[in-house]
């Protein structure tokens, strides 16, 4: 069964899913599109060019009434809310010349299915679900039928709370009209919250917390005006105390969940993880350690980014039984070399795994690009830039390529093998989802001011490229160890283009970059001027 599937919302996709298989998944955001972007026509002319045969369903995830487009003259499509079977829709319609079926089930729903389908999860197994993102958090239980029962909603709007209380403190965001928040100040104060120096709330904290954590269907951020005569208003990002507040309003929003889930749910039963907020690392990470759950799974396509997967996923389920399928992260689009590197910018090497590890053991920084780009937001080593792991001189010169603000972390790419050395993880964590404690001083680069790491796992099946290079670079300086950070411009999804790459290149500052192997050094760095002089 060939399965065409698409998410109208922001963080919009197109996803194909043929006999079980997830063939691709086409972002909006990505090849250098503004963040969050919703589909577009260009969009499904490229999700269309990808396939081989028409689809027999074609599918739309469900979204805002009024808001979502029609997929036709009179056509019904679901809502935003709804977690059970009732919210499933199915009809004919004509599609390039051929009668399919047509599919409709609520967002709410391709999140639970995505998380669902994309576990390893037999077929078959209860279990519990977390949905917690801009606008729900809710605990689910799925029986052996999979049938989706809502156990309760915790708390309106958790991600979005999150982010308001960045905004709050930010004086350069006009709260005064704001109706939301922005998508990007959730996982900004997840980096502030690792600053915290204390762990009570002053009085004037406590009325903060309360305002933002109250029981209402909607909180604006003109309604924090009310606060304005309060602390932290305005008060700027790099106010010391608001980032121990930050971190205090982090554990507490997460203790709302887990307190409930100590009190209502039975022990021992694994737990999945889904929605914007499965983006929080440290959070993720306290579900696992919280011992609660058998096990606990979370998708590198936690966000919206993932809705249309988890539709395709709701429909194969519906039309054949079967709710899993066989996916590999790196199922985007391939690169694209629309113009040739220019000759006068640029050198030009020959491909050596030798070569660039010892261009990033001399401290120089390489934009990497390897196959098809990562679904999901998190670079994974396909469409990265990468750089020696060892001074926090390399985190403040990243943090500059890449317009951003210098409390922000960078994050590490690690061996397998070497992960619990180094920061004491035991098993694969492919997916950059957890954090753990870095166990030595030797990799300024990458570790968090609370000495913590948000690591990505590689082994020669994951990703063979970055583990060659990771294996290479390890012989040359002991440690299997890069930084790993997006290879995008400011408020960009990745890089997907060679005129992108090469133009990102010389006005960022890159040294140079790498595309499947082959080598392009900007002849006007210093950093390769200088490693000519000692290499050649």
């Amino acid at each position: 069964m060939k399965i065409l599937s698409y998410n109208p919302g922001h963080d919009g996709a197109f996803a194909y899913v043929e006999d079980g298989c997830l063939v691709f998944s086409i972002e909006a955001e990505k090849s250098s599109k503004y963040r969050h972007s919703s589909i577009s026509v260009p969009d499904a002319f490229d999700a269309i060019a990808q396939l081989n045969a028409v689809p027999d369903v074609l599918c739309q995830g469900g979204w805002w009434s009024g808001d979502s487009p029609r997929a036709g003259e009179g056509e019904a499509v679901a809502d935003y809310h709804g977690s059970d079977h009732g919210q499933v829709i199915v009809s004919k319609k004509r599609f390039l010349g051929k009668t399919i079926d047509f599919f409709s089930s609520s967002h709410e729903r391709s999140h639970l299915l995505c998380a669902f389908g994309m576990s390893n999860l037999p077929k078959g197994t209860p279990c519990y679900a977390l949905l917690w993102e801009g606008v729900i958090g809710a605990f689910y239980r799925i029986d052996a039928e999979l049938n989706v029962t809502k156990i309760a909603d915790v708390m309106q709007e958790p991600g979005h709370r999150y982010a308001m209380l960045y905004a709050l403190a930010d004086p350069t965001f006009d709260k005064s009209n704001a109706e939301f928040s922005r998508l990007s100040d959730a996982g900004k104060l997840m980096a502030l919250a690792s600053f915290a120096k204390r762990n009570q709330a002053s009085s004037e904290e406590e009325l903060i917390a309360s305002f933002l954590l109250q029981d209402c269907e909607h909180l604006r951020p003109r309604d924090c005006e009310a606060l304005k005569e309060l602390c932290h208003y305005n008060v700027g990002l790099d106010d010391q105390e608001f980032r121990s507040f930050a971190g205090i309003f982090s554990d507490r929003l997460f203790d709302r969940f887990h307190r409930f889930a100590e009190t209502n749910l039975k022990r021992g039963m694994p737990l999945l993880i889904v929605g914007g907020c499965a983006l929080n690392c440290d959070w993720n990470t306290k579900w696992k350690d919280s011992r609660l759950f058998s096990d606990v799974f979370v998708p590198p396509v936690a966000n919206d980014s993932g809705s249309a997967i988890g539709t395709a996923i709701d429909a194969q389920f519906h039309l054949t039984g079967d709710p899993k399928i066989v996916w590999d992260v790196y199922s985007g689009l391939h690169f694209v070399p629309d113009e040739a590197v220019d000759s006068a910018q640029f050198d030009k090497w020959e491909p050596n795994a030798a070569t660039v590890a010892a261009m990033l053991a001399s401290d120089l920084i390489l934009g990497w690009v390897s196959g098809r780009y990562e679904i999901g937001p998190r670079a994974l080593g396909s469409r990265s830039i990468l750089a020696a792991p060892f001074t926090a001189s390399t985190r403040e010169r990243l943090n500059v390529i890449k317009q951003r603000e210098q409390f922000r972390p960078i994050a590490p790419v690690c061996l397998e093998d070497d992960a619990e050395k180094w920061f004491g993880c035991s098993h694969p964590s492919p997916f950059m989802l957890y954090t753990y404690r870095a166990s030595t001083n030797e990799l300024a680069a990458v570790t968090h001011v609370n000495q913590t790491a948000r690591i990505q796992t590689v082994s020669a099946l994951s990703n063979p490229r970055v583990f060659e290079l990771l294996t290479t670079f390890k012989a040359l300086t002991g440690y299997g160890v890069l930084c790993n950070t997006s290879l995008n411009f400011k408020s960009k999804g990745f890089i997907n283009t060679m005129s992108d790459l090469s133009a990102y290149t010389l006005q960022h500052q890159l040294d140079g970059f790498v595309v499947d192997g082959r080598i392009y050094m900007r002849k006007t760095s210093v950093g390769y001027q200088n490693y000519l002089r000692d290499h050649c």
